[in-house]
């Protein structure tokens, strides 16, 4: 069994949590998943919900189950075990501030020593393997040092830490007080596999955090053709990408921090595969609620071929958005929990580079989703063969 705590009850853990229940009862294949026909040491049934947190009002107190009849409406069909798991009040620190208005945090009445304890002792008695980040996208800049991260908390410093770098250190402080190796998986753009100070506090107690930022949608689809270009020696003259959805965090990238967050997770990847920085507009372009999760994806490409002649690739794409991180959720819950069994601490690379826009650790290069995930099934048998 791998017991999940789930940070923030949006779309993405909605579908999760209805998805996996689905592939319990065998009402549906595991499409969506890219390593369910890989044998792997956990199945997907081993997965095990055992808490979820959130800060809107309306959702605090709620079941899953009512969460998604409200989210998901009548799409597709909500198992009712789904009603034995309630949402618990979370960290809110400014995450959802200027998107929500009905919310409430623990930090609201207690210091961040107080809350980090709170959760800490709830989740000695939940005894969670993986802890998944899923909140909202949120502005947030590297600690670099434990020291400096640790002076913030134990100052009660709110303006200087997120909810997603809080929940971090908390899932830290509950590994070191229990003795028990976890993964935390962070699949928003906030730096937190990317940040040393999270790396050193995870190595410490022999833990792993899996980061940063998602890559489910538009990004797999241009690292890959990036890569097509890099192998046909094609001079990329220019790229234009956007995306344009109509969910709580397409809101969010309508706040211009917010929205750089994601465009430095997005761009990266440019320079890092072509080795080469061709002029480009990767980011984030606009809200339209209609559009709701199934957002819509635009890229021009423009390069030289042989002789010097120009062509162009267009491509457009509408997807479910939510679902496509939630599937990759999957494989990321029951990897962490076979890499940190195997004694891997800090971050993992091989991991990061298929599942993350931003694969840590800090400074390591983004490569082709297909380069990624051939370098992640040789990873996992020679796993399997140790």
């Amino acid at each position: 069994m791998i017991k999940v705590i789930l940070l923030g009850q949006g779309m993405v853990a909605t579908h999760l949590a209805v998805g996996l229940e689905r592939i319990k009862n065998g009402e549906l294949p595991p499409y969506g998943v890219p390593l369910a026909n890989f044998k792997l040491p956990y199945d997907i049934k081993d997965i095990v919900i055992v808490e979820s947190y959130d800060v809107d009002r309306e959702k605090i107190g709620r079941s899953i189950f009512e969460i998604a009849e409200k989210l998901l409406k009548s799409e597709i069909h909500i198992p009712t075990v789904l009603e034995n798991l309630r949402v618990k009040m979370g960290v809110h620190l400014g995450s959802v501030r200027g998107l929500i208005s009905n919310v409430e945090g623990l930090d609201s009445t207690m210091p961040l020593t107080g809350a980090c304890k709170h959760l800490v002792e709830e989740w000695k008695s939940l005894d969670p393997d993986i802890i998944v980040n899923v909140i909202t996208t949120e502005y947030g800049i590297p600690f670099e040092e434990p020291s400096r991260l640790k002076e913030i908390i134990m100052k009660n410093d709110k303006a200087k830490i997120t909810a997603s770098q809080f929940y971090a250190y908390t899932a830290y402080k509950y590994a070191m007080e229990s003795g028990k190796k976890i993964s935390f998986i962070n699949v928003i753009p906030t730096p937190l596999a990317n940040d040393p100070a999270f790396i050193s506090l995870y190595s410490e107690t022999h833990s792993l955090i899996l980061g940063d930022d998602g890559a489910t949608g538009a990004t797999p689809i241009t690292c890959d053709l990036l890569e097509h270009m890099a192998e046909r020696n094609r001079k990329v003259n220019f790229i234009v990408q956007f995306n344009i959805g109509g969910n709580l965090d397409f809101l969010a990238l309508t706040l211009p921090k917010k929205n750089l967050m994601k465009e430095r997770t997005k761009s990266s990847i440019v320079k890092d595969i072509l080795g080469y920085d061709a002029p480009h507009f990767i980011k984030p372009t606009g809200y339209l609620a209609p559009l709701g999760d199934k957002k819509f994806v635009s890229l021009h490409m423009e390069y030289l071929t042989f002789n010097g002649l120009t062509d162009d690739l267009y491509l457009n794409l509408r997807m479910n958005d939510s679902p496509a991180l939630a599937g990759q959720l999957v494989d990321l819950i029951r990897l962490g929990k076979i890499a940190v069994e195997q004694g891997f601490k800090g971050t993992l690379y091989e991991i990061n580079a298929f599942y993350m826009k931003k694969p840590a650790p800090k400074d390591a290069k983004s490569i082709s989703k297909i380069e990624a995930y051939y370098n992640l099934l040789r990873w996992l048998k020679a796993r399997n063969s140790a």
